[in-house]
């Protein structure tokens, strides 16, 4: 047998066919650190630039502390992915990385290693051992950030610590002020007695907690005044939570829900209520239900709903405590008596909550009165429709208790612990002390039931502690000072949120919120640089003038300048005595909510100063912010706070949000279940585009589920990928596009149609990748090298490409057809397969670029000619009909008819419309189907033995070829061996070596 191997035009590449990815990616990473990457990127785009063809994603900053999850990877690749696909789009999108490196849990971390400030280390050595600290953080995390393909200003990225970034911190707190939305007071905010400090709204997470809920009596002090206010019942009208059942006096009555029923329509329609009953015997107490017993000694006030009706019930002498008379919530009447085990009971009084308003009390065990007051908040959803009031102690109560000009009193300690010369319970723990204040209850025979109450509980997102509520002096940014509140919410409604359900969450969230106190009682935190006067409490009337000062100090020295400053310094020593400075730090939510100020802001203004020349080009608003969800609580909603105080302006136009990584059963991860994927890990063993893959794959918007088996069917899904990449290359051996690319005119039909399907993916994924459907990308590129191209396309033209001419149009056509395809295919992976894309990108011909990523979208491709025959309808008729063949053909194969396709020859028996498609490809139609011959015919002339096909008006008979194989290109043809000089070859191969080559038109 002749070998004519020699005479095939065989696939040859250098792109291999092992990913090999963990080593080949870190190779890479250190070829684009040292040609700067980023900077060349730059560079392409600053035409546009100049034109403000930008798009801006603000970067927002991971906690310097601790190394990098795989929620970390998701949103550091979803970022890149859409600075990179916006790159391709010919825009600048410059993206500056940055990182939060102040607060507690760097604190934390030092503390363990240094001891605590002013102990064993001075409050400088410890603000330099944090920063030291996080500086390392911030290295660990850029390397794993940058092992993972993200592109960005890796040499100069933004951090919270530097002091040039802390001075601008400063600079946006003096703007804040200015515009007049600072306060100072004494109210109610989320501490952590673990954190010895406030703590911000986004640093609270809810768990369930058992607590002691108690009823507590509060004594009316003038029980005639309570009765002279109240409507009167129907006489008899005693209730039973058994029904129909006898009263106190031994006389029938009804039920107590039609007794009540008849009480509310008599006080609804203002009818007579008829006889009266009697003012009833024993005390008469306002009862409280409470899940915080400890909150009692700063009691101030007992709250009623103004519009609910209330019922004063005479409790038989049988009750648990003998006669008594106690005021509850009709609505919760029926619940309060069954909790408190009283069955026998008589409403002797009815009124609404605001006849009541003013009414003293008698504090349960201190030597007071406390009024009654109205306040909406006080719901029938639990309790007694009674509310304990202790403005030191909870926000409703501080924001009703100022109304009624209430005491804010607060006997709890920063420790956690009840402040010397708290009666009965000084020193306590406010959580051990719950049960003496039950106990002081029964002693003074103020309790009425306690029980075990498991409800949803805020706890600190650090310690994962119960937090309390605690007065202390603070600085707020008011909410409704200077208009703060109804400005954001306008411009909620400005801004585009992705998913649509954001708009209406973070409405809520700033609709409902307290003020923001934005101080802290920690060493490591960008300071209020705020002097106050020692006697009025009032900031210095140059404030604004003070904190540039500071600022321009704080430039060069950090924050250690305003520590170690003496108010002289700035005012002189006759003024300067008179001021002290503000020793509290910033919320560490407001360092990272005024980064539109410090990054953006600075980044507009840069000229050519080092380093921010890297941030030229960026603006604000920003286009995108791209966080988890639970940051419409934190990032997004201190960003939107501070840049409206500031601008009056929401600092971004979109905001995205991805959801939370879970293991493959919804589970959320931890080491105890040991279903925790660390990035790191996955990027030594698979290689960090196969986490890309997986991110673009996952459909971000709700929970992504990750395990080592969902990675490697990712990893099978990347090698599909990866091998129609390969295969296309390595059939560009050879191919010069400046000489052998084919005009789109003389193209053959096939290849025509390859590259039309191109372009329509082409325009899909540009339209997904600026909707941000990256999993739309992913299964539609998936489906297009499975389907389109290793299904059908790359199967049809492999006999073409191997058997022709080497420089005959046939191949030249399919060449080129796959040169565009591959050239716009490195560019769709790009944003997605970073690694793989920059890859296939150097085994490309032709003069290039230095890296895939200065390109733009390849413009080389091109679409159908509408008026052509062999049109996008014609094609997809063709592969349904290939499609259909094939299963018939595999049918075959399987009974023993034939080996293989090209074993067999076949009939097809076509409706008069699919005939005339069919026929169009002549002699052709064999190469589509694969076959060594196929003819067509009219569906009259069908045999017995043709079978029906899943194409409506189409069957087949299939039968073993009777000629011989030729030894080239395998086809069985009548006229193998009728050449003297190849007696093994057929006529077309014979032409293709020694003639002027076959002639293809169609495929």
């Amino acid at each position: 047998m002749t070998d004519y191997k020699h005479t095939l035009n065989l696939p040859k590449t250098g792109f291999p066919m092992k990913a090999n990815l963990a080593q080949r990616e870190p190779e890479m990473l250190k070829h684009w650190q040292a040609i700067d990457v980023y900077a060349l990127v730059r560079a392409a785009r600053a035409e546009a630039r100049a034109r403000g063809e930008t798009f801006i994603l603000h970067d927002g900053p991971p906690y310097a502390n601790g190394e990098i999850h795989i929620g970390h990877a998701v949103n550091k690749v979803l970022k890149d992915i859409i600075v990179k696909s916006r790159t391709l789009d010919g825009l600048d999108a410059p993206y500056v990385p940055g990182w939060d490196c102040h607060g507690l849990p760097i604190e934390l971390q030092v503390e363990r290693k240094k001891g605590k400030p002013g102990q064993k280390i001075s409050a400088t050595q410890f603000r330099h051992a944090c920063r030291d600290y996080a500086g390392k953080q911030v290295d660990g995390q850029r390397a794993d950030f940058q092992r993972l393909g993200v592109l960005g200003d890796w040499a100069h990225p933004y951090l919270t610590m530097a002091p040039r970034f802390e001075a601008d911190i400063v600079r946006a707190l003096g703007r804040i002020i200015a515009k007049g939305h600072l306060q100072k007071g004494s109210k109610p905010v989320h501490w952590c007695i673990d954190c010895g400090s406030a703590l911000a709204e986004a640093e609270v997470e809810y768990a369930d907690k058992d607590s002691t809920a108690i009823d507590v009596r509060f004594a009316v002090v003038d029980p005639e005044a309570l009765l002279a206010r109240c409507h009167r019942v129907p006489e008899g009208a005693s209730h039973s939570n058994a029904g129909a059942t006898q009263d106190v006096a031994g006389d029938s009555i009804a039920s107590a829900a039609d007794a009540v029923a008849d009480l509310a329509r008599g006080a609804r329609t203002g009818g007579a209520i008829g006889a009266v009953t009697g003012n009833g015997t024993g005390p008469m107490s306002v009862v409280i239900w409470t899940t915080t017993p400890w909150t009692l000694p700063a009691n101030q006030a007992v709250a009623l709903n103004p519009e609910l009706e209330y019922a004063l019930v005479q409790v038989a002498e049988d009750g648990p405590n003998g006669a008594e008379r106690l005021l509850v919530a009709e609505g919760l009447l029926k619940d309060t008596m069954l909790r408190w085990d009283i069955e026998h009971y008589r409403v002797i009084a009815y009124g609404r909550g605001d006849a009541f308003e003013g009414l003293m009390l008698a504090h349960p065990f201190y030597e007071r009165q406390v009024p009654i007051i109205l306040g909406e908040h006080v719901t029938l959803e639990a309790g007694t429709g009674a509310v304990h009031t202790a403005p030191g102690h909870g926000l409703e109560d501080y924001i009703v208790g100022r109304r009624y000009d209430l005491p804010v009193d607060n006997p709890v300690g920063g420790n956690g612990r009840f402040l010397d010369g708290t009666p009965l319970f000084a020193g306590e723990n406010v959580f051990d002390a719950n049960e003496q204040v039950v106990e002081t209850l029964k002693d003074n025979q103020a309790l009425v039931r306690e029980q075990r109450f498991s409800h949803s509980y805020p706890h600190c997102w650090r310690h994962k502690t119960p937090i309390i509520f605690r007065a202390t002096p603070q600085w707020f940014i008011s909410m409704e000072q200077a208009g703060l509140r109804e400005a954001a919410l306008r411009e909620i409604g400005q801004v585009r949120w992705m998913p649509d359900w954001g708009q209406s969450r973070i409405d809520g969230m700033v609709r409902n919120r307290p003020d923001w106190c934005i101080s802290r009682q920690r060493t490591w935190g960008v300071p209020i640089t705020l002097l106050v006067d020692k006697e009025s409490g009032e900031l210095h009337p140059r404030t604004s003038e003070l904190i540039e000062q500071v600022a321009q100090r704080i430039e060069v020295k950090g924050i250690d300048a305003w520590f170690e400053l003496r108010p002289e310094e700035l005012l002189g020593d006759a003024e300067g005595g008179r001021y002290e400075k503000v020793q509290d730090t910033l919320d560490v939510w407001f360092d990272s909510g005024v980064t539109h100020a410090c990054v953006l802001d600075r980044g507009a203004a840069e000229t050519g100063s080092e380093p921010a020349v890297e941030w030229a080009g960026l603006r604000r608003p920003a286009d995108l912010y791209l966080e988890g969800s639970d940051q419409h609580r934190g990032w997004f909603q201190s960003s939107l706070l501070t840049s409206v105080a500031m601008h009056d302006q929401a600092p971004y136009r979109a905001v995205l949000t991805h959801g939370f990584t879970v293991d493959e059963k919804g589970e959320k991860m931890s080491k105890s279940k040991g279903n925790v994927v660390r990035p790191q890990e996955v990027m030594k063993t698979l290689g960090a585009d196969i986490i890309r893959l997986w991110v673009a794959a996952a459909d971000y918007r709700g929970e992504m589920r990750v395990s080592d088996e969902i990675l490697k069917r990712t990893a099978d899904a990347y090698r599909r990928i990866r091998n129609t990449a390969r295969f296309l290359l390595s059939n560009l051996n050879g191919f010069d596009p400046a000489r052998d690319l084919v005009p789109a005119a003389e193209m053959i039909e096939l290849d025509r149609w390859a590259v039309d399907r191109a372009l329509q993916l082409q325009q899909e994924f540009t339209q997904a990748y600026q909707d941000y459907q990256f999993h739309l990308i992913y299964h539609r590129l998936h489906n297009f090298c499975v389907v389109d191209m290793g299904g059908f396309y790359l199967d049809v033209i492999k006999d073409r490409q191997y058997t022709t001419g080497a420089n005959s149009l046939p191949r030249r056509s399919c060449q080129s057809a796959m040169y565009h395809i591959v050239e716009a295919m490195s560019r769709w992976l790009a944003p997605i397969l970073s690694f793989t894309a920059e890859e296939i990108w150097r085994h490309l011909p032709g003069e290039r670029d230095e890296t895939i990523f200065t390109a733009t979208w390849y413009q080389g491709l091109f679409a159908l000619d509408a008026a052509d025959p062999f049109d996008r309808a014609f094609w997809s008729q063709v592969l349904a009909v290939r499609t259909a063949i094939g299963r018939q053909l595999e049918a075959a194969r399987t009974q023993g008819q034939i080996r293989a396709a090209l074993d067999a020859e076949i009939d097809l028996y076509c409706s008069a419309e699919l005939q005339a498609l069919l026929s169009r490809l002549g002699d052709e139609l064999r190469f589509v189907l694969i076959t060594s011959d196929a003819l067509v015919h009219a569906l009259g002339e069908r045999p017995e033995d043709a079978i029906d096909t899943d194409v409506e008006g189409l069957a087949v008979r299939i039968r073993a070829s009777d000629h011989p194989k030729c030894v080239r290109c395998w086809h069985h043809r009548a006229d193998v061996s009728t050449h003297a000089a190849h007696p093994e070859l057929c006529g077309r191969c014979v032409e293709n070596i020694d003639g002027d080559g076959e002639v293809r038109r169609f495929a």
